[in-house]
C-alpha cells in the first residue's frame, strides 16, 4: 500500500519481501554497481567486494592509466562483468556520459557509490597565495558528490529503486590535527548533511547513506610524514590506521537487501577516533 509522507513524497507502506536466509540478504548477485574513484584505495576495495558478492561493476576513474587492466583482472577473478568508464566527477557532462555507458551495458543501476575525493595539503587557510587549491578540493569532494548524486537520483527515480552511498569522512565531525585542512573538512561535512537531505527527498524511490572512515591506508594520505602519522595514531584508541578492506562490510550492508530500512545514516568506522 502506498501513501504520502508529511512532505508530500509518495512512499510505500508495505515492507519488501526478503529472502528467508539471512546471509543471502547480503548477496549482490545480479545487481549492478557504479563506483566513482574506483581505480585505487577505498573505491577499488569496494569494487572488489561488490564483485565478489556477485554484482556487475562499473569502475569509474579519472586519470588512472591502468583502469582498463584493473577492470579486466577483476572480471576474470570474480566471473562478473566489469567495465571501466572515464568519470571525472568535476565534469557533470562526463558523469552523464559514464552513466549512459553503464545503462547501455546493464540497463539498470542498483547501487552507486560516490567515492571520488582528494585531500587538502595547502596548510592553513591563510597559507596558499591564491584560491586555486581551495576550489580544487571543494570541486571534487563536494560538487563532484552533488553532480554524481544528481545523475544517480534521476535514474533511481525513473527505476523506482536504488541505493546511493557517499564516502564521507570523520573530518565531517572533527577538526583534524596536526594538519590544517579546512576545505576538506567543510566539504565532507556538507556531504554528510547532503546524505540526510537526499534521504528524505528520495524516500519514495531510493535510499541514501554515507560512510565516514577514519585514517585509512590509501594514496590520499601519502602526504603525511611519519611524525604526523604518529600523532594520528596517538589519538586513535585502536592505535593504527585501517586497511581499505576493513571498510567494505559497511558498504556491502548499505548496498544490499540487508539494509532496506536504512536511509540517511552515517556509519563511522574510525578505530574509536571520534570517541575521545
Amino acid at each position: 500500500m502506498s501513501t504520502t509522507y508529511a512532505t508530500g513524497i509518495p512512499v510505500q507502506r508495505t515492507p519488501p519481501t526478503l529472502t528467508a536466509n539471512s546471509l543471502d540478504l547480503f548477496s549482490l548477485k545480479g545487481k549492478t554497481a557504479l563506483i566513482t574513484g574506483a581505480s585505487a584505495g577505498i573505491g577499488l576495495a569496494v569494487a572488489e567486494a561488490f564483485a565478489e558478492a556477485g554484482a556487475n561493476i562499473v569502475l569509474g576513474y579519472n586519470s588512472s592509466a591502468a583502469a582498463e587492466q584493473t577492470a579486466a583482472a577483476l572480471a576474470e577473478r570474480t566471473g562478473v562483468t566489469v567495465v571501466a568508464v572515464h568519470c571525472p566527477v568535476t565534469d557533470p557532462a562526463a558523469i552523464d556520459r559514464a552513466f549512459e555507458v553503464a545503462l547501455a551495458k546493464f540497463k539498470v543501476l542498483d547501487i552507486v557509490v560516490a567515492n571520488a575525493g582528494i585531500t587538502w595539503t595547502g596548510g592553513a587557510v591563510l597559507d596558499p597565495p591564491d584560491h586555486a587549491e581551495w576550489h580544487k578540493v571543494v570541486d571534487v569532494d563536494l560538487h563532484g558528490s552533488y553532480y554524481t548524486a544528481k545523475a544517480t537520483g534521476l535514474i533511481f527515480k525513473r527505476q523506482g529503486f536504488g541505493s546511493l552511498i557517499f564516502t564521507s569522512s570523520i573530518s565531517a565531525k572533527i577538526v583534524n590535527i596536526p594538519q590544517m585542512q579546512t576545505a576538506y573538512n567543510i566539504s565532507k561535512a556538507a556531504v554528510t548533511h547532503m546524505t540526510k537531505c537526499l534521504a528524505v527527498e528520495w524516500a519514495g524511490f531510493g535510499r541514501v547513506n554515507c560512510i565516514s572512515p577514519g585514517y585509512t591506508i590509501t594514496e590520499i594520505t601519502k602526504f603525511a610524514d611519519q611524525s604526523m602519522r604518529e600523532q594520528w595514531l596517538r589519538l586513535t584508541p585502536m592505535g593504527r590506521e585501517a586497511s581499505p578492506r576493513e571498510l567494505v562490510g559497511a558498504y556491502m550492508y548499505l548496498a544490499s537487501d540487508a539494509s532496506t530500512y536504512t536511509t540517511g545514516t552515517d556509519l563511522v568506522i574510525d578505530g574509536g577516533y571520534t570517541l575521545v
